[in-house]
Parts: C-alpha cells; sequence; structure tokens
C-alpha cells in the first residue's frame, strides 16, 4: 500500500478513493495508536470533530465519529468550522484529539482527514505512519478490541465553538479596524460565517462575496485560487483592500486597492516588518518554503531580516518554527503560521493581522506590500504523470541542470511531486517573465514525456 497521508493528511476523491469505510478505518487506528502511545492514560479520550461544507464531509463525518466512538473515545461535534478552528478548540478544549474533513483548496468532489495531537499540533510523521500500518492491519482481517457497556464513547454537539474562535482571534489583535472597508472572499467555504464576524467586530466594514456554502460550491470560480472575483468587487466597492480564502480556510491571499495581488510572500514581508517593530518576532527570522519567490528573500535580506527555507508544506515550517524557536512563517500560497497564536496556517487570522496593519500604519496595503519586488516567476502543473520517479529519472536531471546554466544567478528552477495531487510541479523564476515562461514550458513538455 502506497502512504496515504501526503503532507496535508489523506486525500482524494470522496466515495471513491476517500470512502466512508476508509474514514471509520483510519479514526479507529488513530484512536488504538494514540492510547498505545499513552496520550489516553489515566482519563476517558476526548476528540473534537469539524468539517468544511463539502455536501461528502456529511457522511465522512458521521464515519469518523462512529469510528472515534466505536473505540472509546468521546466525540465533540463543532460542525462547519475553518481548520485553524478545529486546531484551536482541540487546544482550547483539552482534547486528547482533533480530526478535521476538508480538501483545502481542493475542488468539491475531494475531500480529506487531517488528524491533530493534543494541543492542536499536526501528527508527527512517525504517529501517521504507525496509524497506517495498524489500518491496513485491522483492514486485512485481524480483529479491533472494541469497549463495550458504558465503554463506548459519547458524541455530543458543540455550538459554542464559534463564538469562542472569534473571540481567540479578536484577542489578538493589536489594535481595531475601525475606517477600513474591506472585501472578504470565503470561496464559499468553512469561514463563511467566521470571517465576516471577525472582521465586523474588530471595527471594519465588511463586504462579503463566496460566503454562501451550499455543499457543491465551494472553491468554484472563488476564493484564493480564483481572484479575479476578488479584484472586480474591490474596485467596484472602493474598498481598501481585499481577503480571499480557500475551502477550509488556513490560507490567506490578498488584493490591493487597485485590484493587484497580494501574495503570500508579500504578506509574510509586511507581517515580519510588524512583528520587528512590535518585538515579537523571535531572533529577527522568517521560515519560509523554497517555493517562496527570490524577490523576497532579497526583501528581508535588505531589511536585516534572516530568513530560513524549509521543504514545500507548511507542517515542514511549522516543524522548523518550533525546533528553532521561531515565530512567523508562511508559503507563497498563503498559508502563513504564527505561532504565538495559532498552531496551523489561519487565513482568518492572518488578513486580519494585515488589516490591522493597514489601520495601525495609515498606509495602503499596497505601499506597504512594496517593500519586495516580486521576481518572475512561472509555475506549471504537470498532471497524470509518475511523480514518483521526478528525482531518478536521467532525462529530466539532465532537462534540468540546462535549464540551470542558462539562468545562471539571476533564476533558479524547481521541480515537486505534488503532496495532495497526482502532479508534478515546475517552477521557474527569471529576471525575464519570457524567459521564465519559455524554460518552464520546456520542462513540463520533459516531465510529460518522461514520467507519462
Amino acid at each position: 500500500m502506497g502512504r496515504l497521508f501526503g503532507t496535508d493528511g489523506v486525500r482524494g476523491v470522496a466515495n471513491a478513493d476517500l470512502t466512508a469505510e476508509l474514514a471509520l478505518g483510519l479514526s479507529v487506528a488513530a484512536a488504538h495508536v494514540l492510547a498505545e502511545a499513552g496520550t489516553f492514560e489515566g482519563h476517558r479520550p476526548v476528540a473534537v470533530v469539524g468539517r468544511d461544507p463539502r455536501a461528502s464531509g456529511e457522511f465522512l463525518e458521521a464515519a469518523v465519529v462512529a469510528g472515534l466512538a466505536s473505540a472509546g473515545v468521546d466525540v465533540l461535534r463543532v460542525g462547519v468550522l475553518p481548520t485553524p478552528a478545529v486546531a484551536h478548540l482541540t487546544g482550547a478544549l483539552g482534547a486528547d484529539l482533533g480530526v478535521m474533513l476538508s480538501a483545502s483548496h481542493n475542488a468539491m468532489p475531494d475531500n480529506g482527514i487531517k488528524f491533530f495531537a493534543r494541543g492542536g499540533h499536526k501528527l508527527a510523521d512517525e504517529l501517521e505512519d504507525r496509524i497506517e500500518s495498524v489500518y491496513e492491519e485491522h483492514r486485512t482481517g485481524a480483529p479491533w478490541e472494541r469497549p463495550t457497556g458504558s465503554g463506548v464513547g459519547r458524541v455530543k454537539s458543540y455550538d459554542q465553538g464559534l463564538d469562542q474562535y472569534v473571540a481567540h482571534l479578536i484577542g489578538v489583535l493589536p489594535n481595531r479596524l475601525d475606517g477600513l472597508k474591506i472585501v472578504l472572499d470565503e470561496a464559499h467555504g468553512a469561514a463563511a460565517r467566521v470571517s465576516p464576524e471577525a472582521f465586523a467586530r474588530a471595527g471594519a466594514e465588511v463586504i462579503t462575496i463566496g460566503a454562501q456554502p451550499d455543499g457543491l460550491n465551494i472553491n468554484d470560480g472563488c476564493g484564493s485560487t480564483h481572484l479575479d472575483l476578488l479584484k472586480a468587487a474591490v474596485v467596484e466597492h472602493k474598498a481598501d483592500f481585499g481577503v480571499a480564502h480557500d475551502g477550509d480556510a488556513d490560507r490567506c491571499l490578498a488584493v490591493d486597492h487597485t485590484g493587484a495581488e497580494v501574495d503570500g510572500d508579500q504578506i509574510l514581508a509586511v507581517l515580519a516588518l510588524a512583528m520587528r517593530e512590535h518585538g515579537t518576532l523571535r531572533h529577527d527570522t522568517v521560515v519560509a518554503t523554497v517555493m517562496s519567490n527570490l524577490g523576497f528573500k532579497l526583501a528581508m535580506e535588505g531589511q536585516g531580516l534572516a530568513l530560513v527555507q524549509t521543504s514545500v508544506g507548511d507542517r515542514y515550517v511549522l516543524e522548523s518554527m518550533k525546533e528553532h524557536g521561531f515565530a512567523l512563517g508562511g508559503e507563497q500560497s498563503g498559508h502563513v503560521i504564527i505561532l504565538d497564536h495559532a498552531t496551523t496556517g489561519d487565513g482568518t487570522l492572518t488578513g486580519l493581522l494585515l488589516a490591522a496593519r493597514v489601520a495601525e500604519t495609515g498606509r495602503s496595503l499596497a505601499d506597504l506590500a512594496s517593500v519586495m519586488e516580486r521576481l518572475p516567476q512561472v509555475l506549471i502543473n504537470v498532471p497524470d504523470v509518475d511523480k514518483s520517479r521526478v528525482r531518478t529519472s536521467a532525462e529530466l536531471t539532465a532537462a534540468v541542470t540546462e535549464a540551470e546554466r542558462e539562468l545562471g544567478s539571476t533564476g533558479r528552477v524547481l521541480l515537486r511531486p505534488s503532496g495532495t495531487e497526482p502532479l508534478v510541479r515546475v517552477m521557474v523564476e527569471a529576471a525575464d517573465i519570457e524567459q521564465a515562461r519559455s524554460v518552464a514550458g520546456r520542462l513540463a513538455d520533459v516531465v510529460k514525456s518522461a514520467l507519462g
């Protein structure tokens, strides 16, 4: 069996790859593995379970809840909430385990399962591996040890989660947002209620789009992966800026008052300078991934800040932050982690802090984001290839070597198999956009021919 867990939990087409049986089995396995690790020792275990609005989340939630309860875990169902809200509540409620059902920015037919350990932190790789192993062992016939009578888990709805999470967000803000007009694109996702409520309570005038989830329209032409609607709305309403989330609201991208995109690198740059000014940017260091724009690295160096780069995936950013005591990290895609206030990327928190900086300084988001200049960067996703051979294909290695020779010191190449989808990402940076497009196009063709 190939590894079920990718960089962000288990994902696949709901009811095809990610079935009710798999969701139930993984949940039972997770309960047994955490019990073996001593997590439940001395008390009755509790899990927090939340989901995004996808239609498939309804039956998958039922399967997860059934699996946990059958393994003797009491379950608090928090309903539709963002991934960072489930992580926060897992910690705030003292739960032993958190489970989020979401495929984040993926299209509606997909779904996923993400487990959080006590405190709201993502499970360690070795625990995920152990869960897979135990799941497979029992899937092929070994019987589970099952509690009976009063030993089975009890299931309750926990309706205070939204207010509790919003109060947490408001409590983090260094200043109010009065006087700002902000457009929020909720991607018809998990933050459709939370994000507008938080921004409004903080004092902003809020205009929402993509805030009517029906279970089928999540990420459909809106949200952080489709910014055109937000750009148009910001200009139309003469707003100060706009914020876009993805389906589970662990991401935040922005649009300035002119309709220009402000990506995750620029957001990190703005927040880094704000945190340094407030004395909260520990070690004057920001953590980002190898996908960050070269312009971000140059901007941080120009401001006297250090940059630590990790593999792609916010879990690896988080690992580096925790290991070395850093306070801020994130990805170009808009995953931003402020470790003093969240254990995972939090799109609503990021948007609020960005707005707080605009309100505090009186400067436009466009002006604040100009601290860095994005070098031309081209990203091509190549689907339907054998992504496992990216690092072993001699043909592909030769093509990358030639591309790097052509770009010299003014650019770079990055080929990366997606951790959540069956594709290879080809990224090329260059001083000239046409050169970047040309090199990326040639490499994408080689990926298709060598790995197809």
